[in-house]
């Protein structure tokens, strides 16, 4: 069996640590808006908010390091629990069980609003040579369009 997500996006709010309450045992959840990969023609790109958890020491990690708006990348597994709401209805939640969460933007990106500091000349962006294989190197006559339609291939 496998089970194993790896989701980037950004975070919904300010991650808040909490201890449970039998064992103090340190947990936080937060939200991830993840823009999906594909579009219809004529929408925009659909985006969807997932939620995340996060026990013990990526709890803290996550609660001290992130805030609102930033950019991380996860890795975890699918969790499926079920409850009963207020009114008694039964309910099934979905949500990431986070084994390792990574800054996914340089703290540049994440801090100066225009992006712009000053930045030492070997960090900068270097292409590549022009002898360098890659496809910056092939012509539009290299692809074939794809027809769109409605019906996504999966």
């Amino acid at each position: 069996m496998l089970n194993n997500v790896v989701l980037m996006g950004r975070l919904t709010a300010d991650p808040e640590l909490r201890h449970t309450e039998s064992s103090g045992i340190p947990v936080t959840s937060f939200t991830l808006a993840v823009g999906r990969s594909y579009t219809k023609a004529g929408t925009e790109r659909a985006t969807d908010f997932i939620d995340i958890v996060a026990w013990r020491n990526t709890a803290e990690f996550v609660s001290k390091y992130f805030n609102k708006g930033q950019l991380v990348a996860v890795e975890g597994s699918i969790q499926t629990r079920s409850y009963q709401d207020k009114n008694g209805n039964n309910r099934r939640a979905f949500e990431v069980v986070a084994n390792n969460v990574h800054f996914a933007e340089s703290k540049r990106d994440s801090s100066s609003p225009s992006g712009e500091e000053n930045v030492p000349e070997e960090d900068t962006y270097q292409p590549p040579s022009e002898n360098a294989s890659s496809f910056e190197n092939g012509s539009a006559d290299d692809f074939k369009e794809i027809p769109a339609d409605d019906d996504l291939p999966f």
